[in-house]
């Protein structure tokens, strides 16, 4: 009895000192974005720091998951720093709410997600409630937040971001699994960039280049990363980790190149997830689907110390 009374003091302790430090709203910004805004518990009257998140590639959440693949990572992003004193919102991407009600729209462009980024932005900046408005954005995410804080927010935060254009990215990751057809994707990815379609691809690679999202891929290609990133004018902070098995640490350096302003921060052994990996790339492919792991807490430190300077 004496032990159980000691474990349920401790198991108490530890909660009361895990307490949330934000409140938690759920908000629709139009028909197509329903998301989760955190506000810190503050009893001061000055305005709070905002921080959008954009999620990466695929049918997205707000939280960073897909189905069959929960790790919450944008999640605990968030609150991480709401428990810190910035203000977050994240949202699900379209498509997400879009599978949800059963009405999938197949002419969806990536520039959609653009729209959408900048409708949030707009959103918020219209409320007149915060001092400054950042956006981050994960993988695909850094383009789509790249091209919508583009002269309308006050800093632009890019994790794991691509500094090539998608076709590159796609033709880098097939050749690493499979050279040959590596060459495969580089045929395709060359006639999609010159805006035409093609039914000519192997089998393997119907999930990157089937018809039904060639168009879409086709207007992702249009856009070169690390030329949008030299207009940028606002504060930038690019994050990448050692061990992303998505996106390279060579794309965080080029998205630097492109803009001397920019300041650059790799992570070791932080993966695409957020997740810091000790082991080999088995543990690091399995942690995407683990959501009990911490992101990394300098993930947490160096957005918190850019935001607050």
């Amino acid at each position: 009895m004496k032990n159980l009374l000691i474990t349920l003091l401790l198991v108490s302790s530890f909660g009361f000192s895990q307490d949330k430090l934000f409140t938690t709203e759920e908000l629709t910004v139009n028909e197509y974005i329903d998301g989760t805004l955190l506000t810190p518990l503050n009893s001061d009257s000055e305005k709070f720091d905002l921080a959008i998140l954009i999620a990466g590639s695929g049918p997205t959440n707000r939280d960073g998951n897909q189905n069959f693949l929960k790790n919450n990572s944008l999640k605990k992003l968030a609150q991480a720093l709401s428990n810190k004193g910035i203000a977050t919102f994240r949202y699900d991407k379209r498509i997400v709410k879009q599978i949800r009600q059963g009405n999938v729209d197949k002419d969806i462009m990536f520039d959609d997600f653009v729209t959408d980024a900048t409708s949030v932005i707009e959103f918020f900046k219209n409320k007149g409630t915060y001092n400054k408005i950042y956006v981050i954005g994960h993988s695909q995410g850094s383009l789509v937040g790249m091209l919508a804080a583009k002269g309308n927010a006050d800093g632009f935060i890019s994790i794991a971001g691509a500094g090539n254009n998608i076709g590159d990215v796609i033709v880098e990751q097939v050749t690493k699994m499979a050279p040959k057809l590596g060459e495969e994707a580089l045929r395709v990815t060359t006639i999609l960039k010159k805006g035409e379609t093609t039914s000519e691809f192997p089998v393997a690679l119907a999930s990157l280049f089937n018809a039904d999202l060639q168009p879409f891929m086709i207007n992702w290609m249009k856009y070169y990363p690390a030329e949008i990133l030299k207009t940028i004018q606002v504060p930038i902070l690019l994050l990448n980790g050692s061990k992303d098995l998505q996106v390279s640490v060579d794309e965080a350096k080029l998205l630097k190149a492109s803009n001397e302003r920019a300041q650059l921060v790799i992570i070791e052994n932080m993966n695409h997830v957020l997740f810091e990996i000790e082991g080999d790339d088995l543990e690091n492919s399995k942690s995407y689907n683990e959501s009990f792991r911490p992101i990394s807490p300098k993930l947490i430190s160096n957005i918190l110390e850019f935001i607050k300077s």
